[in-house]
Formats: structure tokens, sequence, C-alpha cells
């Protein structure tokens, strides 16, 4: 399995207080022990808010959980060209706007996201929720690769979250307790029936500020929105693997 939406927080490393929030630690110890009996043998560390644009946690952790495992970072305005050709070399494949956080000046981001393309290759993923995603439109336009969080956190912009997949954005299939989707294994259907490579399963742990965080049953909810093993196999693995550009495990390589 390669989970592919993921924090860790370290307390080695600094954290931001947002809007009065600091979560408590969850290691890449404490994530191998909750994981230990999925399997997962690579995944995409995200980095959150509360994280804001250092750099220092994510270079520490994507070298310690090593190959198979990317990550998700948050740049800032001033980074350079070189900053991002570092982290691309350290393993980090998106940059992230948290738009449920803060906000951002749009003309701004898009051209943040344009050189993160241009230099490195990398998607940039929206935390945001879907109703918001008609008013973005001018942004995704201009934008080669786009991931949405969490399932776009609502039903009501559904159909906007369904248009952008149709033209080729990817969905994280995570936080399923962070949103306010009541019928989740729909939501997941009427995605995968638009395009079976637009799902990508993460577990959202250590689900800060979720009213539920993940549970193995989420799993069951997948399995049976997607209705077959192919489709198993490349929403928990595969089409995160090549969103991310990071290759299958060699046969029989245990998880770390």
């Amino acid at each position: 399995m390669f989970d592919a939406h993921l924090h860790i927080i370290d307390p080695r490393f600094p954290l931001v207080e947002n809007h009065g929030y600091l979560p408590e630690p969850f290691t890449i110890a404490d994530y191998r022990r909750r994981t230990a009996h999925l399997d997962v043998n690579g995944g995409a560390v995200v980095t959150a808010s509360y994280q804001g644009t250092d750099q220092t946690y994510l270079r520490a952790a994507l070298a310690e959980l090593g190959p198979g495992w990317v990550g998700v970072t948050q740049l800032d305005l001033d980074a350079t060209d070189e900053d991002i050709v570092e982290l691309d070399r350290a393993g980090v494949r998106a940059v992230r706007f948290n738009l449920r956080r803060s906000v951002s000046d749009l003309r701004l981001l898009t051209a943040q996201a344009l050189r993160a393309y241009d230099i490195a290759g990398w998607h940039a993923e929206f935390y945001v929720d879907a109703t918001l995603l008609l008013s973005l439109e001018p942004v995704f336009a201009k934008l080669p690769a786009v991931s949405i969080d969490h399932l776009g956190m609502s039903t009501r912009g559904l159909p906007y979250l369904l248009d952008l997949v149709d033209r080729g954005a990817r969905v994280k299939a995570t936080g399923f307790g962070r949103t306010t989707i009541e019928d989740v294994g729909e939501v997941l259907r009427r995605i995968h029936a638009v395009n079976p490579e637009a799902l990508m399963f993460g577990t959202d742990l250590p689900g800060s500020r979720a009213r539920r965080v993940f549970e193995d049953p989420d799993l069951d909810i997948v399995a049976e929105a997607v209705g077959d093993l192919d489709g198993w196999t490349a929403v928990t693995s595969g089409n995160a693997r090549r969103w991310y550009r990071c290759p299958e495990p060699e046969p029989g390589a245990a998880p770390e």
C-alpha cells in the first residue's frame, strides 16, 4: 500500500500555532506502530498548516523513511529555484496550498505553482472545500497538474470536483472523518467512474483536528466503492505512485 497522505509531527522541529492550535507529536515510530498491519511500503508526507514553510522536519522524515517515500511541501514566496531543486533531490514531489486555514493571493499562488512545475515537475495540491473550486477555475486553467485533498470536503461542490477530475485532476481519498460528506462511498464511486486513475487513498494520520481519525473500516468503504481488485490496487497504490513519480517496490520487499 502507498499512503498518499500522512503527517509527521516531530517535536525536534518548529511548529507554528495556527488559530490557537498546536498538535501533539506523531513521529515516524508512532506512524509505523499504527500502520504495521497495513503493509504500507511507501507514501507521501504532507506538510500541514502548523508546520509553515519549515523544510527541516520534511528533509529529516524523508531521509529516515527512505526509498518509496515522497514529500509535499509549502514554500516561502521567496524560495529560490535552487531551493526547489534541492527539495526535489530530497524527495519532495508537490507543493501544497492550504486554502482552508489561510487566504492566499491567487496570482502569487499560480506563479509559485507554475514555477515549481517548470523547475521540478511538481504538481499542486489544494486543501479546499469543493464549493470554492469554480471560483478557482482561473487558477486551475493555468496549472498542468492538480490534486484535491480529502474528497473536496463536501458534496455541495461535487459537480465542480467531477468536472475537474474529468480534465485530469486527482483526488485524495483521505480524511473521511474530516469532511461533511454523508455518503463517502457514493462520492468515491462517482469520482472513480469519471476517471479510474483519479483516486489516491491515504490515512491522513494522525488526523489532527478531524472529528474522526482514520479507522481500518475506511478501507472497506474504498474496496466496496471501486468494486474489483484492479480498482483497489489502483486506488491504494498504483495511482498515487504514478502521480508522485514513485516506482513500485521491488518484489518481495518488506515494508519499513
